[in-house]
């Protein structure tokens, strides 16, 4: 009977365990998770666990986590179950549980593109900063460059201007400026003779010579308007103080206070070139007409320089000439291209052969008090016109360097001088204006005032065909000689003082230049 009641608990036990079994079976779920296990297991209680979790439990615990019961892994018994799919939990079958799972997500989705938009900002700013950082660069590269050609330049004017070496040293160079300058062999018969011959011809082809059918008509320059501005020389020192046109290219120079020549393509709208070798203000400057590749200028600093360059090749400084004790105001070249004539502060003018790049002659008039302020050749070449800081017109015959004339009337420093092309006119500029002189008579036969009084007039400029004058000053001005003197176009579109201005083939353009540093074109648009 005592065998036979074990037997009977021990079977009641079994059963009890079948039966919790059973339930948890049915249910199926983990008794820790409350999930369907991937992986069930069965305690002798009856727990129905997910085996990594109740593993994991065990490790730590050693007890059952529901009945507190001593339990280890060896007491698990697997359950052989088939695949079954994982339920989804309730939060995701229902529409407020699907609602908020949508929320929940759209919400990461716009946090996620917040962050990428803060990426993107940050990326263009720090491509931004580099960019910046190349342009400066580049710019900086630019500079340097620019200022050691200018410095490879004037160290080689340097050179060609200094004496030469005798013995492997140096000559030694004088003190006295006078002692420095060679003898003047003088204006020799050869060169009169020449100047004579073309003089003739010249005043021949003159009588012969047409107005040219495309010259500018009166209606035409009336139209005229600003076509460009472009901003020449540095910052630092601004202002042009010299302006010529090339004869035959679209080529402008340009003299500057800050001592550079600047040669502008007028086809481009760029500079081709910056000439460094003076060391103060440029305050004359020209092209020679029948040989393209020079070009002449003068400066405060009591030089003059020739430069010499062909198509497309860089100019360079071919000779120095210093026989000039103060400032040079004036530059003109002689009609036959060969030789040029500079005027000074220090009372003299000197005529120039370019061919063997010499003085011919200095000439020093002890009747001129004060220095000279502008020169021009006569369009013949036999005569040279000269403007005094002794309110003096003195014009003089080449061929004998004498002073033949003398035009008295202004109430100030001449400041700038112009022959008219047809040999007759000429017309010359101070603080009271404009004042024209017949060269047949001689007399002044007509006065221009563009200005209030004690306004400097500072340029006057005839065409080519001598059928206009330009005036500058505060304005820039074009007159009719044929309509009486009177003006035909303002142009007020200038914002500083003018200091020179030029026109173009048959006035179709007019070049002005100003103390802003911009070279100003007008014309028909």
């Amino acid at each position: 009977q005592h065998v036979g009641g074990e037997k009977d608990t021990q079977s009641e036990k079994l059963g009890q365990v079948v039966f919790s079994f059973s339930k948890q079976f049915v249910k199926m779920f983990c008794s820790i998770s409350g999930q369907t296990p991937e992986e069930p297991v069965v305690s002798p209680s009856g727990m129905l666990f997910e085996k990594r979790l109740i593993t994991k439990i065990l490790a730590d615990t050693g007890k059952c986590p529901v009945t507190s019961e001593s339990l280890s892994a060896g007491d698990l018994l697997p359950l052989k179950t088939s695949a079954a799919v994982k339920a989804k939990p309730p939060s995701a079958t229902s529409i407020p549980g699907l609602l908020g799972t949508f929320h929940n997500e759209w919400d990461a989705l716009m946090l996620e593109q917040h962050a990428l938009r803060e990426q993107l900002h940050t990326v263009r700013q720090e491509l931004s900063h580099a960019l910046y950082q190349h342009d400066a660069a580049s710019r900086v590269i630019v500079r340097l460059i620019k200022e050691r050609d200018e410095a490879r330049a004037g160290l080689g004017s340097a050179l060609k201007a200094a004496p030469a070496a005798v013995g492997g040293k140096r000559a030694a160079e004088s003190t006295d400026d006078d002692a420095s300058k060679k003898a003047k062999g003088g204006i020799t018969a050869s060169v009169i003779s020449t100047m004579t011959s073309l003089s003739k011809e010249l005043s021949k082809s003159r009588k012969k010579r047409q107005v040219s059918e495309t010259l500018a008509s009166k209606e035409t320059v009336e139209s005229y308007s600003l076509l460009s501005s472009q901003p020449l020389h540095k910052t630092t020192q601004p202002g042009i103080t010299a302006c010529d046109i090339h004869p035959t290219q679209d080529l402008i120079a340009t003299g500057g206070v800050d001592t550079s020549v600047v040669l502008f393509d007028k086809a481009q709208g760029k500079i081709t070139q910056t000439l460094s070798g003076h060391s103060k203000r440029v305050t004359g400057l020209k092209f020679v007409p029948k040989k393209e590749d020079l070009l002449v200028s003068c400066s405060a600093d009591k030089s003059t320089k020739m430069w010499r360059g062909s198509v497309g090749d860089k100019m360079e400084c071919v000779a120095t000439f210093k026989e000039h004790a103060g400032e040079i105001t004036g530059l003109s070249v002689h009609p036959s291209s060969t030789y040029f004539v500079t005027a000074s502060a220090d009372k003299s003018w000197a005529f120039y052969d370019m061919e063997t790049a010499t003085c011919l002659a200095q000439v020093n008039d002890s009747t001129v008090q004060k220095g000279y302020t502008c020169a021009a050749f006569h369009p013949d070449g036999l005569i040279l016109g000269t403007g005094t800081a002794e309110n003096l017109v003195r014009i003089w015959d080449v061929k004998s360097q004498e002073n033949v004339a003398k035009f008295e009337g202004h109430k100030g420093p001449i400041t700038s001088m112009s022959f008219s092309e047809n040999g007759y006119h000429l017309a010359t500029s101070a603080i009271d204006g404009v004042k024209l002189w017949d060269l047949r008579k001689p007399k002044n036969f007509k006065n221009l005032a563009p200005y209030p009084s004690g306004v400097l007039t500072t340029v006057v400029q005839f065409d080519h065909s001598g059928m206009y004058l330009g005036v500058g000053g505060t304005d820039a001005r074009v007159y009719g000689v044929k309509n009486d003197w009177e003006v035909v176009k303002t142009f007020e579109d200038v914002h500083k003082e003018v200091t020179t201005l030029m026109f173009g083939k048959d006035a179709e353009k007019l070049y002005v230049c100003s103390m802003d540093r911009n070279l100003r074109e007008f014309g028909f648009k």
